[in-house]
């Protein structure tokens, strides 16, 4: 008998459209891809010559459970020096990517039935994780007529003896809005662990990001080398922890993964010392993108809650071509080949929007765009 604890694990529906594009590339159809949160950019040259070193200079055994401690030496010294912070590696956790990061510090948080506060919509996978880990998921909804705000009197609504976390997000999957700085330091004061994901800060256009040390030590981190360095493939997070939590995170990373790649985590270091340029860049493209796919988007008719200023998302109300956002984003597949995300993917506040990525070549989203308004004229006159 199958597990009954996967029966409530829910499938990561933007996989499921990514899978079912790929079948139909196989079979000669040109997809434009704008569902999944990728960046389209190859590996910074000095991260691969630096692969390249580790693999010749013998990098490629067990590191230590923790990681590598120049990594988190590196990493500690990013965090202090970009948001004026004084944390030390001796707190920071290696992980094989953020998900791994979080799996790691809510099995270390968590007894069975402790409650874990997130937003809807939010991340898709977080309520898995809860529930994978014995949590119960609480929601505060979050919706288009407030842009999306998580507001701390609404978190604060949903808070019980059994809480145990808040889960923050910014810049926000799937809106890619910030929260705001007195926002956070009011989450801050709520009173349970917030777990701050940060894995898209590198990417803030017209703001900054803040990070939730800022305001508190009550908290972990959680972030990664994916989104910012194009490193997705090597898998490659950290958490930031307190000091009662290294112990028990560092023994479920000893059983579960052992330790990240030792190869990945050399690349690590070198993402952050010598590839700002290279980041820099990224980070102008993907700024030009948005710039050009919010424009469109609104031409076409769809109506946008909130700019996207970080991360590389626009969410779109599609309302009025369908509330099944679901069946909407595969007919969108079938019919005009390009490759969207559907809102419900991140809650049941999600549905009837859309979840456009612009982590793919400026040719290409203007291609899609154009195919997107063809199947408009077409299927909606």
């Amino acid at each position: 008998m199958i597990s009954k604890l996967i029966d409530t694990i829910k499938p990561f529906i933007v996989m499921e459209v990514l899978e079912k594009a790929s079948e139909m590339e196989k079979n000669g159809i040109d997809i434009i891809h704008f569902e999944v949160g990728e960046p389209d950019f190859d590996i910074p040259k000095k991260i691969i010559e630096s692969s390249n070193i580790a693999i010749r200079n013998g990098n490629t055994h067990y590191t230590h459970s923790l990681g590598d401690f120049e990594l988190r030496k590196t990493i500690s010294e990013y965090y202090n020096k970009t948001y004026q912070l004084k944390t030390n590696p001796e707190n920071i956790v290696v992980s094989s990517g953020s998900s791994p990061a979080i799996l790691l510090v809510l099995g270390a948080l968590l007894n069975p039935g402790d409650e874990v506060i997130i937003s809807n919509p939010g991340y898709a996978c977080y309520s898995n994780f809860i529930k994978f880990t014995q949590g119960k998921v609480v929601e505060v909804p979050v919706n288009a007529a407030n842009g999306f705000q998580y507001l701390p009197e609404k978190i604060a609504e949903k808070i019980t003896n059994k809480t145990k976390a808040i889960i923050i997000n910014s810049p926000m999957n799937p809106t890619g809005n910030l929260l705001q700085p007195e926002t956070m330091e009011a989450i801050a004061k709520l009173g349970p662990m917030v777990i701050s994901d940060e894995i898209y800060h590198a990417l803030v256009y017209n703001d900054k990001a803040h990070s939730i040390l800022e305001y508190t030590n009550n908290a972990f981190v959680i972030s990664g080398f994916s989104k910012a360095y194009a490193m997705t493939g090597l898998r490659l997070g950290y958490c930031i922890c307190p000091d009662e939590f290294i112990r028990p995170i560092q023994k479920l990373q000893q059983n579960l993964f052992i330790c990240a790649s030792s190869v990945a985590q050399k690349c690590g270091i070198t993402a952050l010392n010598d590839c700002n340029e290279d980041l820099s860049l990224m980070k102008t493209i993907y700024n030009e993108r948005r710039i050009y796919m919010v424009r469109r988007l609104k031409e076409l008719g769809f109506k946008i809650p909130i700019e996207p200023t970080g991360a590389f998302y626009v969410f779109v109300n599609c309302k009025h071509l369908s509330r099944d956002s679901y069946k909407l984003a595969f007919d969108i597949l079938d019919k005009a080949h390009i490759g969207v995300t559907p809102g419900i993917d991140f809650g049941s506040n999600g549905e009837g929007f859309l979840r456009f990525s612009y982590a793919n070549s400026i040719e290409n989203i203007e291609e899609g765009l154009d195919r997107l308004d063809n199947y408009l004229h077409k299927y909606y006159p």
